[in-house]
């Protein structure tokens, strides 16, 4: 948890809002909580994998056969 308070009571939110986020940018957690919104696991990213190849290899099936004229 990061806590940051104000230096002195003159202190402007806007400079104790900019000192935050700084905190928050070097600690890395804004990374770890993009990367974990996104998570996927390992078998569906097999699936999109597979389903990648087979989506290649018909588009080249269809690239040959209409250099060959057919349909």
């Amino acid at each position: 948890m990061i806590q940051v308070t104000r230096k002195d009571s003159k202190e402007s939110l806007e400079n104790l809002l900019r000192r935050f986020n700084r905190k928050v940018q070097q600690s890395g957690l804004v990374l770890v909580v993009k990367q974990a919104q996104y998570f996927e696991k390992p078998d569906s990213k097999r699936e999109r994998r597979q389903k990648a190849i087979l989506r290649q290899q018909r588009r080249a099936n269809k690239i040959k056969r209409a250099q060959f004229g057919q349909r």
